[in-house]
């Protein structure tokens, strides 16, 4: 019972972490592309590795989740 909410509360902070953090990186390169168009290129790839940083740590909450899950 107690892995099982663990898993669960792993999986919902790390989720709503992660959305968080997107929206907010995604909201500041609009703005930075809107200001400045012709750094469009740079920020939209610095915004991809970000992101992709960002899923990499939701990705462990799942992870976290799954070990909680095979120990009960």
């Amino acid at each position: 019972m107690g892995a099982a909410l663990g898993a669960g509360i792993a999986v919902s902070i790390a989720g709503i972490g992660g959305g968080i953090g997107m929206g907010i990186s995604g909201g500041k390169a609009m703005e930075a592309i809107a200001r400045q168009p012709e750094v469009g290129g740079d920020v939209r790839t610095l915004l991809f590795i970000t992101l992709a940083f960002i899923e990499t740590l939701t990705i462990y909450g799942l992870l976290i989740a799954f070990m909680l899950v095979g120990k009960a």
